[in-house]
């Protein structure tokens, strides 16, 4: 006899909830879920229950939360619900179609941390936990949807490993937090899907399925397996525009060398985004932050322009601006990333090796970034004298005409090093009396205090040299054109 849903427990529990029931009627297709629906319906029933004998003078509202839901998240509610059958459809789905490959004991990093089997079928790429043979919920991929895909060497490991990541469509930008009164984008993208291999082949046993047969023929190694097994699926599920890409000494390298493993170049630098640590990728087709969650990937054609910013002695920190999407299919994201704490040393190779050569703009004095700047700099000398303003005006006109003259920041900071020891040098003229030597004859006590006037103006003009010699090596260091 078919399964039946109890529609007398579910009118029970979610009373004055007519949608939901609407919901679960429809989602309740098959035996499994209407088996599923009532259970829950009756587990929701019995801790109503308990609570109503717990606190019998409680007002209801306190006691039935399902009575006071605010109505401005009914939508929510019912975008969660279909992300929820949407989830379950792909679930059994991926259950019914057959294992054409299957790798035990993948450590999966995200969006779960665990050993699963994986597993590859016509249509999906899901987990499994290892002698189940259910996808596990969350971790199932239909080929279709994968928008970037990448293999990636784990970075600071004494043993060599290698991460993959996946990422969903429309899941590889932080999307824009909404504003007042908005609500979030419905429904949220699916998690990437990071997992890790070692270096080595993998263990006999290890891989089954369909095509295991001629899985064996390419598993010199976990890498050559997975080489394989994703770009025949991706391809053979009709996703021509999703290809593996590697990460490429050639493309990016740190100047720095990795503390576990010196005699290979890192093709990776450590970066902060907010609070957490990770690390950038510099890749042909963009760069990635991982392996923290969010991670991000920000494509080179989505990329408007690259700056540097917060540039201090030993770190730098560079802010990566993005176009808004277009089209149908356009997500709000942030409009700008910045990831903080790089390395000094590694500012040379990100700007020559990556930037100038990707044709990536520039940004560090745009217009929008130099306007803010100034607007800053104006407001801090907004109590100045008349001087002041008008020295103000003098550097506003300076540096407007400084901008159209072709030279670098470095080649400008020189020039004016030159200016200020021109200057020095006209203000020691004017400063020189022809007979105040004559005259100092009289009093030693004058003479000294020439000679302090003169070792302080000496040392003023020692400073300030030094001051302009520090910026000019700071611009030829950071490189800023």
């Amino acid at each position: 006899m078919a399964a039946k849903l109890d529609n007398r427990m579910l009118e029970l529990v979610f009373q004055g909830r007519p949608d939901i029931l609407a919901d679960i009627k429809k989602a309740a297709d098959t035996p499994a879920r209407v088996n599923l629906f009532n259970h829950i319906a009756s587990f929701v029933h019995e801790q109503l229950s308990a609570a109503d004998n717990n606190a019998p003078d409680e007002p209801a509202s306190k006691r039935r939360r399902v009575d006071i839901i605010p109505q401005s998240q009914v939508n929510g509610r019912h975008a969660t619900a279909h992300n929820a059958g949407g989830a379950l459809l792909s679930v059994d789905a991926a259950a019914t179609e057959p294992v054409l490959l299957e790798i035990k004991d993948i450590s999966i990093v995200a969006p779960q941390r665990k050993k699963y089997d994986l597993c590859f079928t016509k249509n999906f790429l899901y987990a499994r936990a290892s002698g189940s043979s259910t996808p596990v919920p969350g971790v199932v991929y239909p080929w279709r949807d994968v928008e970037h895909a990448f293999y990636l060497p784990v970075p600071d490991k004494s043993q060599v490993q290698y991460n993959y990541v996946l990422f969903p469509r429309d899941s590889f930008l932080p999307t824009a937090k909404p504003g007042a009164g908005e609500q979030a984008p419905q429904p949220a993208p699916q998690e990437p899907l990071v997992f890790t291999v070692p270096a080595t082949a993998p263990k006999p046993g290890s891989v089954g399925g369909l095509s295991a047969a001629t899985a064996e023929t390419v598993s010199d190694t976990y890498s050559s397996l997975l080489q394989w097994a994703l770009t025949t699926s991706l391809r053979a599920a009709g996703n021509l525009g999703c290809a593996l890409v590697a990460a490429d000494a050639k493309v990016f390298h740190s100047a720095a060398r990795q503390a576990y493993r010196p005699a290979e170049k890192a093709v990776h630098v450590k970066a902060f985004r907010g609070s957490k640590d990770g690390y950038l990728f510099f890749l042909p087709t963009g760069i990635l932050w991982g392996f923290k969650k969010p991670l991000l990937f920000l494509p080179l054609d989505r990329i408007v322009a690259v700056s540097y910013t917060n540039v201090l002695q030993r770190t730098f920190n560079i802010a990566v601006e993005l176009e808004e999407g277009s089209g149908s299919d356009a997500v709000a994201t942030d409009k700008e990333i910045e990831f903080g704490m790089l390395d000094q040393e590694d500012y040379q190779s990100i700007d020559e090796m990556y930037v100038r050569r990707h044709g990536l703009a520039d940004g560090s004095m745009a217009e929008r970034r130099k306007a803010k700047r100034e607007l800053a700099e104006n407001a801090k000398k907004a109590g100045g004298d008349g001087a002041d303003a008008g020295d103000n005006a003098a550097d506003g006109a300076a540096g407007g005409e400084g901008d159209g003259d072709g030279l670098t920041v470095l080649e400008r900071a020189h020039k004016e090093a030159e200016q200020l020891l021109q200057d020095d040098e006209d203000e020691d003229e004017e400063d020189y009396d022809p007979g105040s030597e004559g005259d100092s004859e009289g009093s030693g006590e004058s003479s000294d205090d020439d000679d302090d006037d003169d070792d302080g103006r000496q040392r003023g003009r020692d400073g300030r040299r030094r001051v302009m010699l520090f910026l000019a090596q700071r611009a030829g260091a950071v490189g800023f054109e």
